[in-house]
């Protein structure tokens, strides 16, 4: 091994003192497996008291494995872990069940990735904290509610007396990740393990997360390893990085260094894989292939024994847009401002009133048989390639599925080369066809959802959140295959995001929502640059590290 390869693989931090304090975590030569596969291979770093190190990584990289080993939470399906973890002084792999439980939650707090999944829907919040408190600390009736409201309050939760006997579904995303990090504060540890702890919320919630984990950590004076695949959370909130690829530890250091002068091709490719560069412009005479007017979804609010309806959520409140063919509208909002309802109303696949125009033809009016031959032509992109995708089927299957409806006469043999012909213009195998969904990554299974929808040979296609469930390079894959796609094909596309840097890339003009209604809207790189609105200023600042006022 050349020196600067054992530089990239070196235990402790470069750059570390020789007479720097003892670290409170010391990670070494750290190994697991599961089975016969070693998913963990011989990883090593230290966090220093006070000090947040980030691990980084794309998905299957070790870097959850390697926090749950931590506090020895691994399933148990791995075998034995290799190596050592030294936290607060005790060896983690070897200890004792009295020893951790002292240390899990007494000397190391952990945030979970998705609040919903990790709070008991069962009991309410109060009592969740409640119980993280008293597994350290005997304490019950009113000195217990009183713990309970400070740590509550502590986070930054509001109304924290009414919140008290709330559910978890009771909440928003956010206030949900408060309480889980109320929770790991219970017993005021040394170490706060922050596990994707802003993947599932909006750009701005993630911001105040984020925030909120930065002051606590200056106010407590703990130390964090935080784990996450968003290099700009790792720019803005860690110290070091170590970063993970097949398991290894291919390069660490201060975040500055590492992000300046990366040595390791993985980590430059993580640094070079944001969505960069812009669509084909928008032909002057492309005619408009879609466009809504008035549009409007309200749901009823129904209460008491006969259900009469005593008022309605707004989800789509007045909105008009249009997009020309060769065009992507991006729109954008928080969490409930109506994005994916208005994507799928304007497919017809949510009931609305107002104008709704398609290639020209008023289609509001219409339904059943009248609606079909227009489905071929507006197609929809799913969020999550895997759930939109049947288990059942092959990915041939699923990509000549729309065929089977719209063109009933198509032979066997044409249908297959149809298939084929869209497994390839996405960049897969038509070999792959008798592959299950189980057997691809999720990129290409975002690719098979695209294949799906292309080859029904579409003019609008609606994109709803098609890059958030993959790793950052697989985004920039997908961005650059449907920005080819559009100039080849002349493709409408309603891009659906809360990645501004996503819809950065991709759109031509962008339309803002908040809470049904449109806000701002405007050409994507004016608008990016200078929003003219408070909302679309906190928004862009979440995304791209701008100053902007807080918005309600």
């Amino acid at each position: 091994m050349t020196p600067s390869e054992a530089d990239l693989h070196a235990g402790p931090a470069p750059g570390l003192r020789r007479d720097a304090p003892a670290p409170l975590l010391s990670v070494e030569n750290l190994s697991v497996a599961f089975g016969a596969r070693r998913v963990v291979r011989g990883v090593s770093f230290d966090v220093q008291p006070g000090e947040t190190v980030a691990l980084v990584g794309e998905s299957g990289s070790g870097k959850s494995v390697t926090a749950l080993s931590v506090l020895r939470l691994l399933p148990g399906s791995a075998t034995n872990p290799e190596g050592r973890v030294v936290l607060d002084g005790c060896d983690v792999l070897r200890a004792e069940e009295p020893e951790l439980h002292r240390l899990r939650g007494g000397v190391a707090g952990m945030v979970f990735q998705e609040p919903m999944t990790s709070l008991n829907p069962l009991h309410t919040i109060g009592r969740q904290v409640g119980e993280a408190v008293t597994l350290h600390q005997p304490m019950e009736g009113a000195v217990l509610r009183a713990r309970v409201l400070d740590l509550l309050r502590k986070v930054g939760l509001p109304n924290v007396e009414e919140r008290l006997n709330a559910f978890p579904h009771q909440l928003s995303g956010g206030q949900r990740q408060r309480v889980m990090i109320a929770a790991a504060l219970a017993n005021a540890p040394k170490l706060l393990i922050a596990d994707e702890p802003t993947t599932a919320l909006d750009v701005t919630i993630q911001a105040q997360v984020l925030e909120l984990l930065a002051e606590l950590r200056r106010r407590e004076r703990m130390a964090m390893l935080l784990i996450t695949h968003d290099l700009q959370i790792v720019r803005r909130h860690a110290d070091r990085v170590v970063v993970m690829k097949d398991g290894e530890a291919v390069e660490q250091g201060a975040v500055s260094a590492v992000f300046a002068a990366p040595r390791h091709p993985y980590t430059r490719m993580l640094l070079e894989t944001e969505p960069r560069g812009r669509p084909a412009p928008v032909a002057a005479d492309a005619p408009v292939v879609a466009e809504a007017e008035a549009l409007r979804v309200h749901f009823p609010i129904r209460r008491g024994l006969l259900r009469r309806t005593v008022g309605h959520v707004k989800a789509v409140d007045g909105v008009t847009l249009a997009v020309r063919e060769g065009e992507t509208l991006g729109l954008v909002g928080e969490s409930g401002s109506g994005k994916t309802t208005l994507g799928l109303a304007l497919l017809r696949l949510e009931r609305s009133e107002g104008a709704i125009r398609f290639e020209g033809k008023e289609i509001a009016s219409l339904s059943g048989g009248a609606l079909r031959p227009l489905r071929r032509r507006m197609q929809i992109v799913f969020q999550d390639p895997y759930g939109s995708l049947s288990p059942r089927m092959t990915a041939g299957e699923i990509v000549g599925e729309g065929l089977e409806v719209h063109e009933p006469g198509l032979s066997g043999a044409g249908r297959a080369a149809a298939v084929a012909s869209a497994l390839e213009e996405v960049g897969l195998d038509p070999a792959m066809a008798e592959r299950y969904p189980h057997e691809f990554s999720g990129g290409q299974r975002q690719r098979i959802a695209i294949a799906r929808a292309l080859v029904l040979k579409p003019r609008l296609v609606v994109l709803d959140e098609p890059t958030s469930a993959l790793d950052v390079s697989v985004q920039a894959q997908v961005v650059d295959l449907l920005r080819a796609l559009q100039a080849k094909h002349r493709l409408a596309y309603l891009f659906i995001s809360h990645d501004l840097r996503v819809v950065r890339a991709m759109a031509h003009r962008i339309v803002v929502m908040k809470d049904g209604v449109v806000v701002e809207e405007g050409d994507a790189e004016a608008l990016t640059a200078a929003p003219r609105e408070p909302y679309t200023r906190a928004l862009m600042a979440a995304a791209f590290d701008l100053k902007a006022e807080r918005v309600p």
